[in-house]
Order: structure tokens, then sequence, then C-alpha cells
């Protein structure tokens, strides 16, 4: 029998597949570890990052193990590289109506899947997705999009909110330093994801290695939706490309520059300092949304100067799903406090 949640395909005869979370039991693919989860915790929608979706909100960071992906520079291959079997003396085991339950009693008003690949939890997270829904909590993730066709449509049902790694625009890229052949069910599914929820694009660039395949890549997206928020990360590669050069703030920004006219809504962080945090007004470039860039710490809100996303200057639509929320909207509501 073949697991059909990636486009790996994997054979589970053998008993594994690639990413170690599936198996086959009496005719059917199952979870090895349902409702086991590597992290649980707090965090501002803009670390994860999603500048375009509920900003300000405090979102619940949930995440399990394996990947369907090896990536050379991961810095999350501690969790999401690993063999799933040796790992799970540190996970969490909750169910579904606790995860929910737990969201609530923090706060947070959404839940998004990081730290690792959603299509290798897809089960348990439909379970998830049923709580939440009857929480009204919506739900987001991070995905590399290397998901087959059926298990795409069933993220976009389960997800609202999905932030696709774009992370090079060549076969050869991906052959070379994530281990798939193809880069063509990603571009694929980033069309499907975009017919049926919000997407947000990210694009880690190595210097020397990808960066030339930033325009092509702006391009791609232009032609789909300019509107699509696209984020290109500074990566400071792990994993097994520690020993890499970071690449130059100057020389990527410079890149940047001349994609600006294809796409509005371009972001470049994962350094201390950027301006490219910001969100300008695509009409007249005014700064409507104003963001500290922190690094490696993620990104939050500063300054949110587009009401009903809204430029405040030349009244041009901003694209937004939902609209600001108050980091602590809902612990006063809990105590039935005024929220401003």
């Amino acid at each position: 029998m073949k697991c059909n949640y990636c486009e790996r395909k994997c054979e589970l005869a053998n008993g594994k597949s690639f990413c170690g979370m599936f198996q086959e039991e009496k005719g059917a693919v199952v979870e090895k570890y349902p409702d086991k989860w590597s992290t649980y915790f707090a965090s501002r929608v803009e670390s994860v990052p999603f500048y375009h979706a509920y900003p300000g909100s405090r979102s619940m960071i949930i995440g399990t193990a394996g990947c369907n992906f090896r990536c050379r520079y991961c810095a999350n291959g501690f969790i999401a590289c690993q063999n799933p079997d040796h790992v799970q003396d540190v996970m969490y085991e909750f169910a579904p109506e606790k995860l929910v339950a737990m969201a609530q009693k923090l706060g947070c008003h959404n839940i998004i899947f990081n730290v690792n690949e959603p299509a290798v939890s897809l089960p348990s997270l439909l379970r998830v997705k049923r709580y939440a829904q009857k929480a009204d909590i919506p739900m987001g993730c991070l995905t590399n999009g290397y998901t087959t066709q059926e298990a795409t449509r069933t993220m976009a049902e389960i997800f609202s909110f999905v932030h696709v790694g774009l992370k090079g625009f060549s076969d050869a890229f991906y052959q070379k330093y994530v281990g798939i052949d193809s880069i063509d069910p990603i571009l694929r599914n980033i069309n499907m994801f975009a017919d049926r929820c919000h997407v947000e694009i990210a694009s880690p660039v190595i210097e020397d290695v990808n960066d030339h395949e930033l325009h092509e890549i702006a391009q791609f997206i232009h032609d789909i939706d300019p509107q699509i928020p696209w984020h290109v990360f500074r990566l400071l590669p792990e994993h097994n490309m520690k020993g890499s050069l970071y690449p130059n703030i100057e020389r990527m920004s410079l890149a940047l520059e001349s994609s600006r006219k294809l796409l509005p809504y371009i972001y470049f962080h994962n350094f201390v300092g950027s301006d490219w945090v910001n969100t300008l007004c695509p009409h007249c470039k005014t700064p409507v949304i104003k963001r500290f860039s922190l690094g490696c710490s993620g990104d939050r809100l500063d300054k949110f100067l587009a009401p009903d996303n809204i430029c405040f200057v030349c009244k041009t639509p901003i694209a937004m799903l939902g609209t600001k929320v108050a980091w602590d909207a809902n612990q006063k509501k809990q105590k039935g406090e005024q929220t401003i």
C-alpha cells in the first residue's frame, strides 16, 4: 500500500514511510504517533511569520516530529530530520480537545502548526480542527508544499491561512539541497492553496546558491496573485551547512529592489533592524503597518496604521485576512474587561 499524504508516495509494505510517521495497518494508512506533540506555546503571529493574517494576534504554536524533506540547512533538523522513533521520549501527548482548551486558556486567537511538516500529521490535525472550529479558533500552518493534490485539499480545509516555503526555483536546487526530484508539485500546490485559503510564501536565501532565482520566484508569485505576501529570509544555515557564509544584507536588498515592481508586499528579514519588515501601501508607499525586526527571535507588530485594512492616507485597501487583534484581547474578554 502506498501512502498518499506527500508526493514521495511511500510504499508502506516495508512498514515505514520516509518521514517515519505513517504505517500500514489492516489495509489502511495510519499514524504511528497520533496526538503526540513536540511543542506548544504562545507566540506572536508575526514571529511565525504571518504578516497579513490577524496582525498582532496571539498564536498557539504546535508541532510534531518528522518531515518528508531533508533540507541540508534545516534550522529545526533536531526534530524534523530525526527518526520520530527516537524522539518520543520528549513528546507531549494531548488529545485534540485538550490542545484547543489550552489555546483558549492561554488567550490565543489562532493555532499555527510550525516546527516540521504538517502533512506528516494530518489525521491528528484534522481532529484538532474539529474542536478548534467549535471554539471559533482559526488554524494556520507552515508547509513545504510537497503534498499530493488530495492532501493539499485536506490541508486547505484544515488551515484558513498557509505559509508555503518556496525554497528555490529549480529542480537542481531541490535535488541537491532538499532531496526531492522536482519542484513541480510545490508550484502546483501553491496555485491550489491560493484558490482556497490565505497564502503567504517564504524563500530562504543562500548566497551564491539560490539568490539568482529571486526574480523568477517574484514573477511566479505575481502571475498567481500579486497581492500574495512574499517573505525572503536571510538564511543562517544550520544542520549540515553550518559552515556556510551568511548572506550579505546589502547585496540581497539590491537584488530584491526590482521585484517591488511585481509584488507590493515583499519582506526581507531574519536580521535585526530590517526596514523591509514594514508593510507599504501599494499605491502611495506610505508605511501602514510597522514592525520590529528582531532577527532570529522573530518579528513583532509595532504600529497598525490601516484601520479596517485601508491605508490611512490614500484609502487603498491592504490585503489582509482578518484585521488587527489586540494581543491580550481574549484575556480581557475572560476577565470581562474592555478591549482597546
